[in-house]
C-alpha cells in the first residue's frame, strides 16, 4: 500500500541514475578473492572521501556568485540613486575574480569527482537490453569491457591530462578570456586527479564483476591478467613512445592498405560502433572517451585525438553557462527537502475540493510549479504518486487517468525553466540559454493546460473517473467563498505583476524590486489576519489560504526572481542559479526544516547529478570533435539533402529518430551524441525562417517536447517504474495505458509547436526586440 512507502527513504535523486550502489564503500563479500579486498576498500574509501570533501565547494561556489550578484548590483542601484561615493567607499561594483573562480569550482566539482560518481554507481548506462541479462552475463560483459574500453581509456586520459596540466604549470598559462586572467594550472589539477582516481576505481569494478560472474568463468580471467597487463604496458609505451616501440610501422606491416578508409566512413563504422557499445550497456561516458582515442587514432593521428580530447574537457571545466547545471540541481533538492511540493498540493486539493477532478488539478498545478523549481523527473513522479495516490483511491478515481496525470506532470521538468536540459542544450546548439528558456515558458504552460483539459474533460463526460472528494474530506469554508476564491486569486495575479514590473521597469528607488512585492505580501497578509478576526457580514478567509499562500507564494516568489532576472538580462543563468539556490536555503530556514546533514546529503546528491552530466557533456563533445574532423556529419548532410525531399519531411525524419531513440537512450546521450550529429542537416535546410538563431531554437524546443514524449512512451518510460515504486497497488499495465493517454496529447502539442513555430518564438523575439 502506498501508507507503507517513506518516502524519506526512497532514493529519488534523479531518473538518470537507475543503479546507484546500495552497499557501503569499500565494502566487499567474503568470498572475494582475498588479494582483492583490501584493493577494493582502499580505491572506494578513497573516491568517497574526495567526493565527500569535492561536494563542499558547492558552498563557495554558491556565495561567491551571490557576492558578485549582490555587489553589481548593489553599486548599480546606489549609482543610479546619487550615492556613487557611497558605492565606492564601500567597494560595490562588478569583480574582476568571480567569473573565473566560479566556473573554475564548476569545473573541479564535475572533473575531480568522477571516479566518486563510478564508485557509487552513477554513470550512465543505457541499460535497455543489459537489464534483461542474467547477473553473470552482466558481470562478464562488464569485466570484458572494462579490460577492453576502460582501463586503456582511462589510462590514456589520466597520461594525456598530466602532460596537459605539467605544460600548464610549467608555462605559468593563465586564461586568454578574462581579464583577471588567473593561473589555469591549479584548476587544471583536477583533470588528471579526476581521470587517475578513474583508473584507480575501474579495478574495484573490475574484481566486483569478476566475483558476481562465479569462479569458474572469473578463474579465466584471473590467468588472462598478466598477459593483459604486458599487452596493455607495450601499447602504452607504444602509443607515448614510438621510437621504443614502433606500433604504427608494425600495424601498417601487418595490415598494409586492407583497414584503409575514407575519413567519412571511418565516422560512419565510428558511429555504428559506437550505438552497438552503448545498447550492450556499458557506461557511455566512457565509451565515448574510448572510441574517441581509436577512431581519432585510425582516421588522423594520436596527436590530434589527445589535442581535442584535451582541449573539449577543458572546455567544458571553464564553461561558464555550465556551472548553473549543480546549483538548479541543488535548488531543486533543496526545495523538495523543505516540503513545499507537500504542503501545496494539499492547499490545492482542498480548494479545489467541491470540483470534480479536484486532484488531477492538484497534481498538474503542483507539477508545474515544481518543475520550475527543479527539473528532475524521478522526484516530481514519486512525490507526486505518494501525494496523491492514495487519496485518489480513496476517493474513486479513475487508475489509468490518475496514472496518466501524476506522469505526465511529472514530466514537465524537462521542458519548463530551469530545464536542465536546455542548458545543456544551450552550448550544443551554440543559442543562449535565456533564449531557449523564454521559448520554453509558452510550450510548456501549454502543454500543461492541454493535460488539464484532457483530465477535466474526462472527467466531465464520465464523472466517476474524478469524483467530487468526500464530505468528511472537504475544508471548512465561509458561505462566501466564490469571493474568497476571487479575492485570493486577484491577489496573487497582482503579486505577479509587481514582481515583473519591478524586475522589467523598477520603481524608482533603491531597492524597489524587492520591497514592493514584500510590502504587498506584508498587506495581504494583514488583511487576511483582519478578515479572520473580526468576520464582518460573516466573511472571512479559510484555513486553507494560509496553507495555500505558504506553499505557493515562498517558493514562486524564487522561482520569478530567478528566471525573472534571466529572462529580463539581469543575471547570467550561473547568476540566477546561485542565487536560487541559495534562497533555497533561506527558505528551508524559514520553513524550519533546515538542518547540517540535510545540507550535506543535498550537496552530495547535487554532485552525483552533476557528475553524471557534466562528465557525459565532456566526453561526447570529445567524441563529436573527433565525429566532425571525420567529416562524415557533412557527409551525411549532403546525403540527405541530395534525397528528392522536402526540408519539412527530412525534419520530421529527424523528429522520428530523435523519438524512437528516446525510447532506449535518455535525453543526456541523445542531446550530447545525436543531436550535435544531426545539427549540421538541420541548418542546411530552408524552413522559411528570417535567421538561422530562430530554427535553432525553434528546432531545441521540438527536440525538448520529442524526448519529454519518450518519457510516456512504452517499452521503457522510467516515470511508470517510478510511479509502481510508490504506488505498488497499481498494476503496470495500467500506468502505461494511462501514461500512453497522455502521450497522445504530448504528439499534438509537439505538432501545434511543429506547424506553428511562433508558440516557441514569440517571446524571445518580443523581448529580444525590447
Amino acid at each position: 500500500m502506498t501508507d507503507e512507502v517513506v518516502a524519506e527513504e526512497l532514493d529519488i535523486t534523479d531518473e538518470l541514475i537507475a543503479e546507484r550502489r546500495a552497499g557501503e564503500p569499500g565494502e566487499t563479500p567474503d568470498d572475494m578473492t582475498p588479494w582483492m579486498r583490501p584493493i577494493v576498500y582502499f580505491v572506494d574509501r578513497l573516491n568517497l572521501w574526495a567526493g565527500r570533501i569535492i561536494c563542499l565547494l558547492m558552498v563557495p561556489l554558491i556565495l561567491v556568485i551571490v557576492f558578485e550578484v549582490f555587489s553589481r548590483n548593489m553599486f548599480a542601484i546606489l549609482t543610479q540613486n546619487g550615492m556613487n561615493d557611497v558605492a565606492i567607499a564601500w567597494r560595490f561594483g562588478p569583480t574582476l575574480w568571480v567569473y573565473d573562480v566560479s566556473r573554475m569550482l564548476g569545473g573541479v566539482l564535475f572533473m575531480a569527482a568522477a571516479g566518486y560518481a563510478l564508485m557509487r554507481g552513477v554513470h550512465i548506462r543505457a541499460d535497455f537490453l543489459y537489464r534483461g541479462w542474467s547477473h553473470k552475463t552482466q558481470a562478464t560483459v562488464d569485466a570484458t569491457l572494462y579490460l577492453v574500453f576502460y582501463i586503456p581509456a582511462m589510462l590514456f586520459f589520466a597520461w594525456v591530462s598530466s602532460e596537459y596540466w605539467l605544460k600548464a604549470f610549467l608555462s605559468g598559462e593563465q586564461a586568454s578570456d578574462s581579464t583577471w586572467a588567473p593561473l589555469l594550472w591549479p584548476a587544471r589539477l583536477a583533470m588528471p586527479v579526476g581521470a587517475f582516481l578513474l583508473l584507480l576505481q575501474g579495478f574495484p569494478e573490475l574484481f566486483r564483476a569478476l566475483h558476481q560472474m562465479g569462479e569458474d568463468r572469473a578463474r579465466k580471467f584471473r590467468r588472462i591478467l598478466p598477459v593483459y597487463a604486458v599487452v596493455l604496458a607495450v601499447i602504452t609505451v607504444g602509443v607515448f613512445f614510438p621510437n621504443v616501440i614502433p606500433l604504427g610501422d608494425i600495424w601498417d606491416g601487418i595490415f598494409g592498405e586492407g583497414l584503409s578508409f575514407s575519413k567519412p566512413t571511418i565516422g560512419l563504422i565510428m558511429l555504428a560502433v559506437m550505438l552497438f557499445a552503448i545498447f550492450v550497456g556499458f557506461p557511455i561516458s566512457f565509451t565515448l572517451i574510448f572510441l574517441g582515442f581509436v577512431f581519432g587514432t585510425w582516421g588522423a593521428n594520436f596527436k590530434l585525438a589527445t589535442f581535442l580530447m584535451t582541449l573539449q574537457t577543458n572546455s567544458v571545466m571553464l564553461s561558464d553557462q555550465l556551472v548553473a547545471v549543480p546549483l538548479f540541481i541543488f535548488m531543486g533538492i533543496v526545495m523538495e527537502q523543505a516540503g513545499l511540493m507537500e504542503r501545496l498540493f494539499q492547499a490545492v486539493q482542498m480548494m479545489m475540493s467541491r470540483t470534480r477532478g479536484a486532484l488531477f488539478i492538484a497534481v498538474l498545478f503542483v507539477s508545474t510549479i515544481f518543475a520550475a523549481a527543479t527539473g528532475i523527473v524521478g522526484a516530481s513522479v514519486t512525490i507526486l504518486g505518494i501525494m496523491a495516490a492514495r487519496t485518489m483511491n480513496k476517493s474513486g478515481y479513475n487508475v489509468r487517468l490518475a496514472a496518466g496525470t501524476i506522469t505526465a506532470g511529472g514530466t514537465l521538468g524537462i521542458l519548463i525553466p530551469p530545464s536542465i536540459m536546455l542548458i545543456v542544450m544551450g552550448p550544443v546548439l551554440e543559442v543562449p540559454v535565456t533564449d531557449l528558456f523564454r521559448a520554453a515558458i509558452i510550450p510548456g504552460v501549454m502543454l500543461a493546460g492541454l493535460y488539464l483539459l484532457y483530465a477535466l474533460g474526462r472527467c466531465w463526460l464520465d464523472p466517476d473517473m474524478g469524483p467530487i472528494l468526500a464530505p468528511e474530506d472537504q475544508p471548512e469554508t465561509s458561505r462566501f467563498y466564490l469571493l474568497e476564491v476571487v479575492l485570493v486569486m486577484a491577489s496573487l495575479v497582482f503579486l505577479i505583476w509587481l514582481i515583473t514590473r519591478g524586475i522589467t521597469v523598477g520603481y524608482g528607488f533603491l531597492l524597489g524590486a524587492l520591497v514592493v512585492p514584500l510590502a504587498w505580501i506584508g498587506v495581504m497578509y494583514g488583511v487576511y489576519n483582519w478578515l479572520n478576526r473580526t468576520r464582518p457580514g460573516g466573511f472571512y478567509f479559510a484555513p486553507l489560504w494560509y496553507e495555500f499562500f505558504m506553499g505557493l507564494v515562498p517558493p514562486t516568489v524564487l522561482i520569478a526572481f530567478a528566471l525573472g532576472s534571466i529572462l529580463a538580462g539581469w543575471a547570467t543563468p550561473a547568476e540566477a542559479s546561485a542565487c536560487g539556490a541559495f534562497g533555497a536555503v533561506l527558505l528551508s530556514l524559514l520553513y524550519r526544516k533546515f538542518t547540517f546533514p540535510g545540507l550535506y546529503d543535498a550537496l552530495i546528491k547535487s554532485l552525483e547529478i552533476t557528475v553524471l552530466i557534466m562528465f557525459l557533456v565532456a566526453a561526447s563533445n570529445f567524441f563529436g570533435a573527433v565525429f566532425s574532423n571525420l567529416g562524415t556529419p557533412k557527409m551525411l548532410t549532403e546525403l540527405l539533402l541530395s534525397l528528392d525531399m522536402s526540408p519539412v519531411l527530412v525534419l520530421m525524419l529527424i523528429m522520428a529518430l530523435i523519438f524512437l531513440l528516446g525510447w532506449p537512450l535518455e535525453w543526456v546521450p541523445i542531446v550530447l551524441i545525436i543531436v550535435p550529429i544531426l545539427i549540421p542537416t538541420v541548418t542546411s535546410l530552408d524552413l522559411g525562417f528570417e535567421n538561422q538563431q530562430d530554427m535553432l531554437i525553434w528546432f531545441a524546443i521540438l527536440v525538448a517536447v520529442n524526448l519529454q514524449t519518450a518519457w510516456l512512451s512504452p517499452p521503457v518510460a522510467l516515470s511508470a517504474y517510478f510511479l509502481k515504486g510508490v504506488v505498488p497497488e497499481w498494476d503496470l499495465k495500467d500506468i502505461y495505458l494511462g501514461m500512453m493517454q497522455f502521450m497522445v496529447i504530448q504528439v499534438i502539442g509537439l505538432i501545434l509547436i511543429f506547424m506553428f513555430p511562433q508558440i516557441a518564438l514569440w517571446l524571445p523575439n518580443l523581448v529580444g526586440g525590447l
